[in-house]
């Protein structure tokens, strides 16, 4: 883990505000307590004040350096209704003044007034949840129409290999993307591994095909996807279609393309063509290959945003946060 200890070191270094939204959650209120006492981060809980108050009672948790914020008693309406009334879509004031009182609503408010640097929600709400408030009151990123996510798959050294970090996307939100979407998920995502990753992003859009061994629909969609990345950015070094095999392995790509270039066999952002391959691929790395998968993150919008899978762990918790910051 020495390279997540880095990550750590580095937002240890300059302690931002973090909301924690779904805060009524023992798991959350321990990552808290373990973000201020590393000074990793400030944590804001956003809740019910008694029911947080209540779970750090039971379990001998102090709240202190950690500040609350219940939406339903202690915030200052005007201001945010206001706020939210004239924000990324534009609401009726009585709509507003409802959505203010929601913790998930709050959180993702006050990242866009400046009030915090970046939120993580999802622990106890589904990720369209997270979505939505992420659209509503935080907005896209300038540039990308289309919210998504990735992992940070952290793999353990085998077979004589050494220990890789690697990005997938989208593995979370996006079902079935159009090529549009998938130049987006590949911008995010390629933006995201050059604040993670100790090397140049180098992303391949996977697929069944390595440049044309098939002939497929789903192919050419991979195939205007990597047109639309060049478009949108010459500067990425991206390559595509591409197996896995011809995106990771040198000697493979070798075999099967000659002219290899400077992504295929050497590629640590990987692209999937659509959720099936994406979510599937990440939980086989995890559950087969023992590696240390974190996310999922959201990306595509204008301020720092992260999602919890429902059966996240502390640790789940205090390594997104830290991945978060360390992107942003």
């Amino acid at each position: 883990m020495e390279f997540l200890n880095r990550l750590t070191d580095a937002a240890r270094s300059k302690p931002r505000k973090i909301v924690l939204a779904d805060a009524a959650d023992e798991r959350v209120v321990r990552a808290a307590r373990i973000l201020a006492d590393d000074q990793v981060a400030l944590p804001i809980l956003t809740g019910d004040r008694s029911a947080i108050s209540l779970i750090a009672a039971e379990n001998g948790l102090s709240l202190d350096g950690i500040e609350i914020v219940d939406p339903a008693l202690e915030i200052e309406p005007d201001r945010y209704v206001e706020a939210c009334a004239s924000g990324p879509r534009p609401l009726k004031p009585g709509i507003a003044s409802r959505l203010v009182r929601k913790p998930l609503m709050i959180g993702a408010l006050m990242v866009r007034l400046g009030e915090a640097h970046a939120m993580i929600a999802g622990a106890s709400v589904p990720t369209a949840k997270v979505i939505e408030a992420g659209l509503m009151m935080i907005g896209p990123q300038r540039g990308i129409k289309t919210p998504s996510s990735y992992f940070l798959m952290v793999v353990p050294a085998h077979n004589n290999q050494p220990a890789r970090q690697l990005i997938f996307a989208d593995c979370a939100v996006n079902v079935d993307p159009t090529p549009e979407q998938l130049a987006d998920i590949a911008i995010s995502a390629a933006k995201n591994a050059k604040g993670l990753l100790p090397e140049e992003p180098k992303v391949a859009l996977l697929s069944f095909s390595t440049k044309g061994s098939a002939k497929h629909g789903l192919i050419e969609r991979i195939n205007q996807a990597l047109v639309h990345v060049q478009e949108k950015d010459s500067k990425i070094l991206i390559d595509g279609e591409l197996q896995l095999d011809s995106a990771l392995d040198p000697r493979s790509a070798a075999l099967k393309l000659g002219e290899t270039g400077p992504v295929a066999g050497q590629a640590n952002v990987l692209i999937f063509p659509d959720l099936n391959s994406g979510n599937i691929a990440y939980k086989i790395t995890q559950y087969l290959a023992g590696a240390h998968a974190i996310g999922p993150v959201l990306q595509g919008f204008a301020h720092p945003i992260a999602d919890l899978s429902r059966g996240a762990t502390i640790q789940d918790i205090v390594q997104t946060t830290v991945v978060l910051l360390a992107t942003s």
